[in-house]
């Protein structure tokens, strides 16, 4: 009775919709996974032996995996907190009857729909040596700054990413920003609030927007490699070499233990901050009720 139940038409048509989604992505993503995830355990891809630990040892021994994690996690503890502000601020200005509104909101949308390799290329003919950034350095009497080969080449990187993401950040928040009640701020005014106060319930009100976008934000900071690989290719400069390019190299080098060791690593670092951040919207989800 419960199967009959259960296989009712509407189930039925619903399990035929998803079928094609589901396929592609167990064998596109979850496959892979779990025989990577299997294969970090072992010796060997063909006929390997299980080794427990030990290729997670020899990984963590690896002074390039050190440094391509500890890059990965700085990179993303200062750009996501930097997007985050600053797509919140132009969420705000955007949100006001400025001047040119709808043609800054092109604008910003405009870096979504460009593809990375033409992104690449125009910001390498503003960071190249003989780019443009350099040849204004030039015209005031400074130096020429290698940009890419150097301690800049992070602060490029960043300026990248925000620069590519922070379109999307700010339709979420400005989303966010116009779906809030105006009773609200109504109740503010009346009360002889400021513009501080009004400032800090808008945020409140946005805290949920802002978990998504701060999940969202996290998610594409581990895909500024592309954006790092085509600019300075699989050996660049120690400030960018992330956790990808560690992984790139190690697949071109046929190490498939500490690939998929690292890329399991990876995995379940990101699966615990998604969670953390779920976890922290639905506490503050039962406190605000």
């Amino acid at each position: 009775m419960k199967i009959s139940a259960f296989l009712n038409k509407d189930t039925v048509l619903a399990l035929l919709f998803l079928a094609p989604s589901v396929s592609g992505f167990a064998l596109f993503y979850a496959i892979p996974f779990a025989l990577g995830l299997v294969y970090s355990f072992t010796d060997g891809t063909m006929n390997g032996n299980f080794a427990g630990f030990s290729n997670y040892q020899a990984l963590l021994g690896s002074g390039s995996f050190r440094k391509a994690a500890w890059n990965t996690a700085l990179f993303t503890f200062v750009s996501v907190p930097l997007m985050v502000t600053a797509s919140l601020g132009l969420a705000l200005l955007l949100n006001e009857n400025v001047f040119f509104r709808q043609w800054l909101r092109t604008a910003y949308i405009l870096p979504l729909v460009v593809p990375v390799a033409s992104i690449v290329l125009i910001w390498q003919i503003g960071f190249d040596w003989n780019g443009t950034v350099n040849e204004w350095l030039h015209r005031f009497g400074m130096q020429r700054i290698d940009w890419m080969k150097s301690e800049w080449a992070i602060v490029v990187i960043t300026v990248i990413y925000v620069w590519k993401n922070i379109g999307y950040n700010m339709i979420l928040f400005l989303a966010g920003v116009q779906a809030m009640p105006e009773s609200y701020y109504e109740i503010a005014r009346l009360e002889g609030a400021g513009p501080f106060a009004k400032l800090r319930i808008t945020l409140v009100y946005l805290i949920p927007t802002m978990f998504f976008v701060v999940l969202m934000s996290i998610m594409n900071s581990f895909k500024v490699f592309r954006e790092s690989y085509l600019l300075a290719g699989g050996y660049p400069h120690d400030s960018i070499y992330m956790l990808q390019h560690y992984m790139n190299n190690m697949f071109l080098s046929l190490d498939i233990q500490k690939l998929t060791a690292a890329a399991s690593l990876m995995v379940g670092c990101i699966m615990i901050i998604a969670l953390s951040l779920f976890r922290m919207e639905r506490g503050f989800r039962r406190f605000m009720e």
